[in-house]
C-alpha cells in the first residue's frame, strides 16, 4: 500500500468489525492488489482524495458512471436542487420518471417503454423474468465471464468480483437454480450455433455485454454478436443486452446503436444515474407490457425512479448529449492504451491492451485476449505490483487485473501523459519483479 495510508488502514480495520470484510461490493476490499483499500474522502473532476490527504488521478470512476468526472456542476446543481425544492422520495409518480423514459427511448431505437430501477442486478434479473414470461421457457444462456449482477441465475461463471476471487459461482445458489442457466464461450459463434441445435426450444434468452467489461474488456469479433440476434431470433429466445456498462457511455444510446444490433430487451444503469443508484430495463411494447401492472409479470420498487436519481440522470444525459464528448474519450481512449503498449515494450514487459472507447484493460499476457479463457491467463501477481507501482505515482486503477480502466470527459490530455510516463515507471519495476 502507498506510502502515508496509514489512516485508511485504521478506517479498513475499523470497517471490518461491523461489516462483512470492511466493504460493501467485494472488489473494493484491494484483496488481488494489497492489503487493505484506500478510503476516499472526496472526488472533483478527475481526481479522488483519499482520507489521509493523497490525490490520484482516477481511472475507476465509480466503476463507469462518472463518465463526466466527479461532481460535475450541472449533477451537482441539478441535485441540489431536487432537494431543495422536491425531496427524495415519494413511492408516487413523479413528471421526472417520465422525461427519463423519454429520453430513453429517444436514444435507443430498440426500447419502446423503460421500467426504472434501483441497480443493474435489478434490471437484469427483471429482463430475464420477463423474457422467460414472454416464452414460456426456463434455461438462460449467457457468456464466461460477462458479469450480469448478483441474482442467483447469473452467478454462474461470472466475471467482476467473482472471477477475481476465482469463485465463478457463489455458496449458496441453488443447484437447482443453477442448472437452468447454460453457458457458452464469448465470441465462438459454433460453441453458440451447436447449443442452440441441440437446446434451442428450451432457452428463454441470451444475455450478454455486448463487449465484456467484466474479465476486463473484451471486444466482440466481428460476426459475433450478430449470429446471437439471428439466432435467438430463428429459436424464438430474446436477446438481452447487458448495456449497463457500455449504455451511453461508447456512444449516444449504447454500443447497439454503433453497431446496428436491436436487442428484445436492453438494461441500463451506471451513466443514467448520474452517480447515483440507478438501473432500467427496456424493450419492445409488446415484451414490456408483460410488466405489472401492465401485465402479469411482478416487478417492483418502493425507491424506483425516485426524483434524486431521476435529476442526476438527466443532467448527466443531458450533458452528454449537448457536450457530445464521445470523439474526444476515443481519442484519449487510443492515446492512453497506445501509450501503455508502447511503455510495457520499452519495458520488456509482456501485455495486450483491450481498449473499446474510453473502457481499456492492460492484460498481462501475450494476446489476443478474446474469451474467459484467455483473459484468465493474465498474470495477476504481475498486475498488484504494476497496480502498487502506479498507486504510488499518484494513479488510481481499478484493483483488479479483471476490471476496466475508465476514462471520463474530465481528463484532458496532459493527465494522460502523466499515466503513460508512471506507466513506463511502473512496468520497470513489474520487470524487476519477474526478474527476482
Amino acid at each position: 500500500m502507498k506510502t502515508g495510508s496509514r489512516r485508511s488502514k485504521q478506517c479498513y480495520e475499523e470497517a471490518c468489525r461491523v461489516i462483512p470484510g470492511g466493504v460493501n461490493s467485494p472488489v473494493r476490499a484491494f484483496k488481488a492488489v494489497g492489503d487493505y483499500p484506500l478510503f476516499i474522502e472526496s472526488g472533483l473532476g478527475a481526481r479522488v482524495t483519499d482520507v489521509d490527504g493523497n490525490e490520484y488521478l482516477d481511472y475507476v470512476g465509480s466503476w463507469g458512471p462518472l463518465i463526466l468526472g466527479h461532481r460535475h456542476p450541472r449533477v451537482v446543481e441539478a441535485i441540489r436542487e431536487c432537494l431543495e425544492r422536491k425531496g427524495t422520495s415519494f413511492g408516487a409518480p413523479t413528471e421526472l420518471e417520465t422525461e427519463m423514459a423519454r429520453l430513453i427511448c429517444e436514444a435507443l431505437p430498440s426500447v419502446e417503454l423503460v421500467r426504472m430501477v434501483n441497480s443493474g442486478t435489478e434490471a437484469t434479473m427483471s429482463a430475464l423474468r420477463l423474457a422467460r414470461a414472454r416464452t414460456g421457457r426456463s434455461k438462460l444462456l449467457k457468456f464466461e465471464g460477462c458479469y450480469h449482477g448478483h441474482a442467483d441465475p447469473l452467478l454462474v461463471r461470472a466475471g467482476s468480483g467473482a472471477l477475481t476471487f476465482g469463485v465463478p459461482s457463489s455458496p449458496g445458489v441453488p443447484k437447482e437454480t443453477a442448472a437452468e442457466t447454460m453457458t457458452a464461450s464469448y465470441n465462438d459463434v459454433e460453441g453458440v450455433i451447436e447449443l442452440f441445435r441441440s437446446r434451442g426450444e428450451e432457452i428463454a434468452a441470451v444475455i450478454v455485454e455486448p463487449v465484456a467489461g467484466n474479465m476486463g474488456v473484451v471486444l466482440p469479433e466481428k460476426g459475433f454478436l450478430e449470429t446471437l440476434r439471428k439466432i435467438t431470433a430463428g429459436y424464438g429466445a430474446l436477446l438481452i443486452f447487458d448495456e449497463v456498462i457500455t449504455g451511453f457511455r461508447l456512444a449516444w444510446g449504447g454500443f447497439q446503436n454503433l453497431v446496428g444490433i436491436r436487442p428484445d430487451l436492453t438494461c441500463l444503469g451506471k451513466i443514467i444515474g448520474g452517480g447515483l443508484p440507478v438501473g432500467a430495463y427496456g424493450g419492445q411494447r409488446e415484451v414490456m407490457e408483460l410488466a405489472a401492472p401492465a401485465g402479469p409479470v411482478y416487478q417492483a420498487g418502493t425507491l424506483s425512479g425516485n426524483p434524486l436519481a431521476m435529476s442526476a440522470g438527466l443532467a448527466a444525459l443531458q450533458e452528454l448529449k449537448q457536450g457530445n464528448p464521445y470523439e474526444r474519450l476515443e481519442n484519449m481512449g487510443r492515446m492512453l492504451a497506445e501509450g501503455l503498449a508502447a511503455a510495457a515494450g520499452e519495458a520488456g514487459v509482456e501485455v495486450t491492451v483491450n481498449r473499446c472507447g474510453s473502457l481499456l484493460t492492460c492484460f498481462f499476457t501475450r494476446g489476443p485476449v478474446r474469451d474467459y479463457r484467455s483473459a484468465t491467463r493474465a498474470d495477476t501477481g504481475a498486475y498488484r505490483v504494476f497496480f502498487q507501482a502506479m498507486l504510488a505515482r499518484g494513479i488510481y486503477l481499478p484493483p483488479s487485473q479483471f476490471e476496466a480502466i475508465f476514462i471520463s470527459a474530465a481528463h484532458g490530455e496532459e493527465d494522460v501523459e502523466k499515466t503513460v510516463a508512471a506507466a513506463a515507471q511502473a512496468f520497470k519495476e513489474v520487470k524487476v519483479w519477474y526478474n527476482n
